[in-house]
This record gives structure tokens, sequence and C-alpha cells, in this order.
């Protein structure tokens, strides 16, 4: 047997590491050819000052507003086997991952291997063997940015595109009436066009709360939407709570759930992202892709239909860089043949299971795929299965301890620096300028 061809969609963190461990197994696989949009590695990590499209007419990809720092420590965030630099405090620029990105692309040889400004137009199933878990040849139609089509052929095909640049948009009714600015946060890059200007901030997720507290620095007048519980935390005098927007009337006014009635000159949607895969026939596949929701995908990772085509990073509220890697390595164990999978019956069962599971715990399907606390359980299960070290119990602890001080003071928690002792244990390095709350 020869060595398998691998197509990476995407040189963002899921790309490169995915590229990263297949160059580390030359006897394995062949060289990677990684797929990349725009002209630049790092993905939703490359801040573009500009929005809506570039030059090419293509759209722009990131997310990145201005002032972003990580809500995750990069004693969290770092791959396993690639720290970030020591110097660097715990709560990063989007800089400083984008640079560490570009280090670790740099460390491991990846950059040729990537087909830059390059769009992957279709991947495909072009033949499979009759018998069960017979091999599938993957065609891959791409196009230069700038001109001119390719078609190569692949054993297997990881989706690395990221889910952090289709804004979903709620449907609101009467939005055409609304006589101010509508847009999403995957637009917003810095507070100072809205000083002075009363903002209506639709959701309370990390951006939705960042972002108030922004403007609020800004002096605008910010009230935050929502259908969460109230916030617990003190907010600045500039920001309120509200319930939900619920309707536009046709004088441009806003009302909320609980029949309060505001005026605004911004609304700001902060209301998440859309899986978005233009280059999938999701029917071909046997998978369902909706706005939340990519489902059967048996370990959240594979659809049982085609057990070679991977979808990276697909879950929400996770440790990102430590995901990946844990999923890079159970989907080539999959493809070298050190873990065997089910049958496809067997695989769609289990995938129905973990929804159903999820379901009886009153987890609502948008949501499905947030991880959150059970991402750990995951990560050991991925690492048992397929022969490898789950991330250490640290990067849960201290996880665990960064979700405590977001939720008391999200205001302060990232003015605390820590550092990883061992395997278990971590270290408070400086003190905040504010107390920290013990728990």
């Amino acid at each position: 047997m020869g060595r398998l061809r691998v197509a990476v969609v995407g040189a963002g963190a899921a790309g490169l590491c995915a590229a990263r461990h297949i160059l580390s197994r030359p006897r394995e696989f062949d060289l990677p050819v990684v797929y990349e949009l725009t002209d630049h590695v790092g993905g939703t990590w490359f801040y573009e000052e500009r929005v809506g499209t570039y030059d090419n007419g293509l759209p722009v990809q990131s997310s990145m507003y201005r002032n972003l720092r990580t809500n995750l420590p990069k004693e969290v965030m770092m791959f396993p086997d690639f720290p970030f630099d020591s110097h660097l405090p715990s709560f990063l620029s989007h800089q400083d991952v984008q640079q560490y990105l570009e280090r670790y692309c740099k460390s491991h040889a990846i950059t040729p291997h990537i087909k830059f400004n390059t769009v992957v137009e279709e991947v495909k199933p072009i033949s499979m063997e009759t018998e069960e878990g017979g091999a599938v040849t993957w065609e891959v139609i791409s196009r230069g940015t700038y001109g001119g089509h390719s078609t190569q052929t692949f054993d297997s095909v990881f989706i690395c595109s990221g889910h952090y640049s289709v804004p979903h948009l709620p449907s609101i009714p009467g939005m055409e009436h609304f006589k101010g600015k509508v847009m999403h946060s995957h637009s917003y890059r810095c507070p100072e066009p809205f000083a002075h200007q009363s903002v209506v901030v639709l959701g309370a997720g990390a951006s939705g709360v960042d972002i108030s507290f922004e403007l609020a620095q800004a002096k605008a007048k910010v009230t935050l939407s929502h259908n969460k519980p109230a916030v617990q935390f003190s907010l600045p005098p500039q920001i309120q709570q509200a319930a939900p927007v619920v309707k536009v009337f046709e004088d441009g006014s806003l009302l909320f759930q609980d029949g309060s009635v505001a005026q605004a000159q911004v609304l700001l949607l902060c209301t998440g992202y859309s899986y978005h895969f233009p280059f999938l026939c999701p029917k071909q596949l046997g998978l369902e892709v909706e706005h939340h929701l990519v489902a059967p995908l048996y370990k959240y990772l594979l659809p049982p239909a085609f057990p070679s085509l991977f979808f990276l990073g697909i879950c929400k509220v996770i440790c990102p860089f430590p995901h990946f890697h844990c999923q890079v390595q159970f989907a080539l164990a999959v493809l070298e043949g050190t873990v065997q999978l089910p049958s496809r019956e067997v695989m769609e069962e289990e995938a129905e299971r973990e929804r159903t599971r999820k379901t009886q715990m009153g987890v609502q399907a948008k949501h499905c795929l947030k991880m959150d606390s059970e991402q750990w359980v995951y990560y050991q299960d991925l690492a048992t299965t397929a022969g490898f070290s789950p991330p250490q119990p640290v990067i849960q602890s201290l996880y665990e301890e960064v979700r405590r001080q977001r939720q008391a003071k999200p205001q302060a928690y990232k003015q605390i620096n820590y550092r990883l002792v061992d395997a278990t244990q971590w270290q408070l390095l400086e003190a905040p300028s504010v107390p920290i709350d013990k728990v």
C-alpha cells in the first residue's frame, strides 16, 4: 500500500496542526496539500482592518476586532508540543496568537505545502470500492483567486475552514424599519465610531459582553439585550441589560420581550456564526448542515458514510489548539489503520445516541456542538482509542479556574498571569490590580 494523500482545507490553526502531523509521518503519508483562500496563514486570528470583501470580491474572513484579547490563557491555549513565548502575558492579543501560528508554521516547514490565494470550489467522493468500509477517492476542485483551475485526487480530506466567518443573522420581524445602523460583530473593529451613540448589543456571549465593555469605555450608551439570566457581576453605568429584541416597529423603535420599547442608533448583532461549507454537498455525504449544527458526526469528527473526511474544530466552547491536536491524532490513527472504526450503522447509532443524550439533558439542538466541561472526557476517549497522550490534568484545572474568574470579574480576569508548574499544578504568577475571587 502506497502513502496516503491528504488534502487540508484552510491554513488556520486547525489546518496547520493537521499539516504539521501529516508531515511528521513521512512513511505513511505523502506531502499534504493545504488550500488557503487568502495570502496568509492564521485563519480567524489574522486581523483585517477592512470589512466586507477583498479586492478580488471574496468575503473578508476575519472576525477579529482591534483590541481583542484571548479569553483563555496561553497556558491552556497552546498546542501541547509547541509552547507560546514565556515572556508573553497569559491573555494574549490577536497579534500574539497570529505570530505564534506563523512561528508554528515556519518551525514545522509547512509553508511550502500551502496553496495560497486558492478557492476550494468542490470536494466530492468520486469512487468507492464495493465492500463495506472500502476506500474512497476524493476529488478537490480549486481555482486560484487570480485565475487558473486545478483538480487533484486524495485519499482523505481534512476540513479546517473554521466557523467564525459567516454571520448568523436572527430573524426579527420589522427589521427593515430600523432607522439606524444594523451590523454584525463580524464587521466590528473598534469602538470609537460609536462614541456617544445609543447601541443595542444583541447577544451576551463572549463577544457581546466584551464589545459592550469596549463601547462603554468609548462613552456609548449600551443596552445589552439577551435571553440569558441577568449577569451577576457589576456593569459600568453606561451598560444596562434588557430582554431580547423581538420586533422593530414602523417608527424604528425596538420592542423587547418584556414589553419595553426603546430607540437606538445602532443595532449590533453578536449572534454567532453559521456553519458553511459551500464546497460540499451535505446530502451526498449523508450530512445535515444547519446554522448551528452539523450531523451526524461520529466522535464529532467524521460522517459515518464517509469516514475519510474529517471536520476539525466543529465543536464550540473548547480549548481550540489542544482540541485540534487531539482530533488530528485520532484522524491520522484512523487513516493509518491503528484505529479500526465500527460499521457505518454503528457509528450513526452512536452519533444519534449522543445527540439524544444531550437533548434529554435539556440542551437545545443549536447548542449540541458546545462541549465546555465535557471536552475533557472527549479528549480522553480519543486518546485512549488512538494511543496518544491526552491534555494534562493541569489544563482542565486552569481552564475551570479561568472560567470562574471570568464569570466573577469579566473586566479584570485578563489581568491575571499564570504559570504551569507540572502536569497537575498551575501557579498564580502575579496578582492583578483587583482582588481575585477565591472559589
